[in-house]
């Protein structure tokens, strides 16, 4: 049974990201403020729940939240300053598009670069916890994942609209034979087929 709040004394938004793993396009990230009494019989961590699941969720969210946003990080950003820190970046940029301030922070994950002097906690797991941060996870997961089928057309042979950038087998094959898009993230080297990223 996921919490409605980590905390009940200060506006609580909850963050989340999609795309850290993947070989290819952005890492997405979203901040959510849900109503004090929000309870969903289905809302849980992005991973556990189908496709159709997760848009059905997020027309719910939005229009429940009190306050959502959803921002990124392009693969040349995530090249720069390494994936960890453009994933603590855009779930910077989520938070300041949020049209109500919020004045805590629960994130999921166990590190987070501090947003301001905003305080926060880090909740391992939080996305299976927390329905705010569930709902985040939500978000990011289903607008990056409409981002990677808009751009699965300009390069249909990494199969994107399938994969969605993650490093599958087929998708790993077709980076050895035809290398790297604009779209990939080039310090994310792939060896061999069968060896996870490094």
């Amino acid at each position: 049974m996921l919490l409605a709040r980590y905390q009940h004394e200060f506006i609580e938004a909850g963050c989340d990201e999609a795309g850290r793993g993947c070989l290819a396009g952005p890492v997405f990230a979203a901040a959510v403020i849900l109503p004090d009494d929000f309870d969903h019989h289905l809302l849980n961590d992005s991973k556990q729940l189908n496709e159709e699941v997760r848009y059905q969720l997020r027309i719910e969210i939005e229009q429940n939240a009190v306050a959502h946003a959803v921002a990124w990080c392009d693969n040349e950003e995530i090249d720069r300053i390494n994936i960890l820190n453009a994933s603590f970046l855009a779930m910077h940029r989520a938070i300041e598009k949020l049209h109500l301030t919020p004045q805590f922070l629960i994130i999921d994950g166990n590190r987070f670069n501090k947003y301001g002097t905003t305080p926060h906690a880090c909740i391992v797991e939080g996305d299976g916890k927390y329905f705010s941060i569930a709902a985040a996870s939500i978000l990011a997961k289903t607008y990056r994942d409409d981002y990677m089928k808009q751009i699965a057309a300009e390069h249909p042979e990494y199969n994107w609209h399938s994969n969605k950038g993650y490093p599958t087998i087929d998708h790993r094959k077709t980076v050895m034979a035809k290398g790297h898009t604009p779209y990939h993230r080039k310090t994310f080297r792939v060896t061999d087929p069968q060896l996870t990223i490094f």
